[in-house]
């Protein structure tokens, strides 16, 4: 066993690639100091990053915020030069502890322009798409996602609703192998809730509702069975493949927030669960257990205090990191948070840097740049969009389906806001925190992929809102109307209002009057559709938020793929009915919870 450092005559244990992790962990551990542990325990925001900051002070670990990037239209390049260059300042700390930098690449490195942007609500090979997703962000030099969400929603109101996989808690935990695909498969023999990377080059390290009236950072009101059943089962298949971090939710459980919770936090999935990675709060998570907000002085204090003594090991900051770090040490030397709880959160981050390869591996590899993109993963992405969209009309009876679309028409018309709009197609967290309307990163919209999918006779005329006069004289064969939600991210997206935006019913209506139509849905949750409006139209196709590639849209249209998507959460009839769940008394939807159609079924309940 290598000796401790003495004068620089031996290498410490703890930068020996071949000594067993836990005694690594223990080496290091033993030669911080309380200001060096503290210091791992934060996360800072990259605009704060400074030399002081990872040079001195040792910061554990840096994040960009949601649209927080190093440039305009940054490149790959320019992401992985900026990541480096905290690397190398945090290298060059007293102990040479590499940071872990975090990123939300939540549907694809969606903040880097050009990267390849999948569906918010892809259910298909997510293993697949996950380990696609892990090469960009690796890329870059990132060596974190904050990601997958496997939250379970309930309540479609919920603004967080397109980041969950379902209502069905079976069906979210049936998905959670995009853990897998992101941080490779674990050998059948490694120990349950221990963190696992396969491949510190191509693989990333991976983290992880039901609130009432489905308010973000609401209160999800249930006792702890109902908690579990629903709600904590997804976990327990992500700590199974060794999933490395978990974020605490900004929710409440009974009105106690999540980021103070030692029941859950400790004694359920520390104690229970097994897990052995370390638990990071979010965005300026533990400010938010006291009011008002932001905390300040002896409150801030006090916010330190419980959510680390409840078990929380990486605090979020984003942007105080010096007074966090000063309460933090008081608060350890006054004997409010016990030097073991410092001791057992800096094991865990640690573990996890041993494990992640970051200490061998600290600095991108060029030779992935490429990846950032490509034409393979954008084919992924084809494939995932095709594969979760849902048919939910296609006829108004056995004899007169419209799908699919005949590719040789002489004339169609395609019309809505979001025909054209790679902006609207991806939704929030691409490129900003929100999202944004445009073409703010490349891609192909559904209008050109159904430019490119028909005949060279067939004309296709585009308006964004169809005129009167159009509809009226057009003499098209048929219409395809694509309407939906704006970008959103978090709270901004709780509504209770889920009408269809910019008078998407209206449109719809008048069209589908006139011209056989049909209606693609590009939204993160379901919407209003009256019973008037559905039986006007021919068909209707719920795409949901599909990324940077139309083509997959395309696809199914034009009868090159069948649909298989199902529907992961019910289709309500009304917001009076909300929430609504497969299994509520008097369950009475528009659509039920995996329904679906493909294009040889007849339509027979969809009223």
């Amino acid at each position: 066993m290598a000796m401790a450092v003495q004068q620089g005559e031996a290498t410490p244990l703890y930068k020996d690639a071949s000594a067993p992790v836990e005694a690594r962990v223990r080496d290091l551990l033993g030669r911080m100091t309380l200001r060096e542990k503290a210091a791992q325990m934060a996360q800072i925001e990259r605009t704060v990053a400074s030399p002081r900051a990872l040079a001195e002070l040792a910061a554990g670990s840096v994040l960009n915020g949601g649209g927080s990037a190093p440039s305009e239209r940054d490149s790959p390049a320019d992401w992985a030069r900026m990541v480096d260059g905290m690397q190398r300042l945090a290298l060059s700390s007293r102990l040479g502890v590499p940071i872990l930098y975090g990123t939300d690449a939540v549907h694809g490195h969606n903040n880097v322009y050009g990267a390849t942007v999948f569906p918010h609500n892809g259910r298909r090979a997510p293993a697949k798409d996950g380990a696609a997703r892990a090469l960009e962000v690796r890329a870059t030099g990132i060596h974190w996602t904050f990601a997958p969400c496997v939250a379970v929603c309930r309540d479609p109101r919920w603004g967080r609703c397109y980041e969950s996989y379902s209502e069905d808690p079976e069906t979210v935990r049936s998905l959670t192998t995009v853990v897998t695909g992101l941080q490779g498969q674990p050998p059948a023999d490694h120990p349950h809730g221990y963190p696992f990377l396969a491949s510190v080059r191509e693989n990333v390290l991976a983290w992880d509702g039901g609130t009432d009236k489905g308010i973000n950072e609401g209160d999800t009101i249930s006792s702890y069975d109902h908690l579990e059943s629903m709600h904590v089962a997804p976990y327990l298949d992500c700590t199974a493949q060794g999933v490395a971090t978990v974020m605490a939710s900004h929710s409440k459980w009974n009105g106690e927030r999540l980021h103070s919770c030692r029941h859950l936090l400790t004694d359920i999935l520390k104690g229970k669960l097994g897990f052995k990675g370390f638990v990071i709060s979010d965005w300026e998570g533990i400010d938010k257990i006291c009011e008002p907000r932001p905390a300040q002085g002896s409150d801030y204090r006090y916010c330190i205090a419980q959510s680390v003594n409840a078990g929380m090991d990486m605090i979020m900051i984003p942007y105080r990191f010096e007074e966090f770090l000063e309460h933090l040490l008081s608060l350890v030397e006054t004997g409010e948070i016990p030097m073991s709880r410092i001791d057992d959160a800096v094991e865990r981050i640690l573990r996890v840097k041993f494990i992640s390869g970051v200490f061998e591996h600290p600095f991108s590899d060029p030779s992935l740049l490429d990846m950032v993109g490509c034409k393979e993963h954008r084919l992924l992405a084809r494939e995932a969009v095709r594969k979760s969209m849902v048919l939910l009309k296609n006829g108004k009876n056995q004899k007169e389906s419209l799908l699919p679309l005949d590719k040789n028409a002489k004339r169609i018309l395609v019309t809505g806001t979001h025909a054209d709009d790679i902006g609207y197609q991806c939704g929030g967290w691409t490129i900003a925190w929100g999202g944004n309307s445009g073409k703010i990163t490349p891609g192909t919209s559904i209008l050109e992929a159904i430019k490119e999918s028909v005949g060279a006779q067939t004309e296709v005329v585009y308006e964004s809102c169809a005129r009167e006069t159009t509809i009226e004289t057009g003499v098209f064969s048929y219409a395809v109307v694509v309407v939906g939600e704006v970008p959103y991210s978090e709270s901004v997206g709780d509504r209770a209002d889920l009408s269809i935006p910019f008078n998407g019913s209206d449109l719809i209506t008048r069209v589908a009057s006139k011209i056989p139509t049909l209606v693609i849905v590009v939204s993160g949750r379901p919407l209003d559709i009256e019973t008037q409006v559905l039986e006007k139209i021919y068909a209707l196709v719920a795409a949901w938020l599909p990324g940077t590639e139309g083509m997959g849209v395309a696809d199914c249209l034009f009868g090159h793929h069948d649909f298989v998507g199902t529907l992961p959460v019910t289709w309500h009839r009304s917001v009076d009915q909300l929430p609504i769940n497969a299994g509520d008394a008097n369950y009475d939807p528009l659509f039920p919870v995996g329904y679906g159609l493909n294009m040889f079924q007849s339509d027979d309940n969809s009223t």
